[in-house]
This record gives structure tokens, C-alpha cells and sequence, in this order.
């Protein structure tokens, strides 16, 4: 799906842009990405056939020279179901840990 909703708080106005994971929608991506300052990432935990392939998109999106100064939140979805990575292999199979100095 793709869905754009502006969302205020207190003094605060800015615009989610919610561009879906689908294979066909991902080479979309890269026309969102001037003037981003936050990036939230969603994986789903539970899938575990797929996080190297979510691990690849992430790396490939930070290389981008538009999001180099963007804030980045990885959610880990679907926490609640029984055989959800935990927070720290996802943080392990996402290569987070190598993010820290990416600016």
C-alpha cells in the first residue's frame, strides 16, 4: 500500500509517507527520499526467510546520498508472535551494530 498523512504534535507538523514493502513498490522508493529527516524502518520480526533480504534493502537505501543525514528508526514488528526474533538477533541480522558512525 501507499498511504501520506501529515500529523501534528504540539509545535511539531510533519509528513508520513507509509510507501509499503512490496517487491514492485521498492524501486519507488528512491523518488521519497529528497528532504527526509527520519526514516522508520519496519521489519517483521517473525519472518525469518526474509530478514537478509529486509537487511539488504535497509543497506542499500542508507547508501543513498539523500537519506545520509536522515534519522533512522528500525521497528521490529510482530514482537507479540511466539517465534519472533528477538530484538538483539534482529539488531544482529540487520547489521545495525555497523551504523553507528554512518554519517
Amino acid at each position: 500500500g501507499f498511504n501520506v498523512e501529515t500529523v501534528e504534535y504540539k509545535n511539531i507538523c510533519f509528513t508520513v509517507w507509509d510507501v509499503g514493502g512490496q517487491d514492485k513498490i521498492r524501486p519507488l522508493w528512491r523518488h521519497y527520499f529528497q528532504n527526509t529527516q527520519g526514516l522508520i524502518f519496519v521489519v517483521d520480526s517473525n519472518d525469518r526467510e526474509r530478514v537478509q533480504e529486509s537487511a539488504d534493502e535497509l543497506q542499500k537505501m542508507l547508501q543513498e546520498d539523500e537519506l545520509r543525514d536522515a534519522v533512522l528508526l528500525v521497528f521490529a514488528n510482530k514482537q507479540d508472535m511466539p517465534n519472533a526474533m528477538a530484538v538483539s538477533e534482529l539488531t544482529d541480522k540487520l547489521g545495525l551494530q555497523t551504523l553507528r558512525s554512518r554519517t
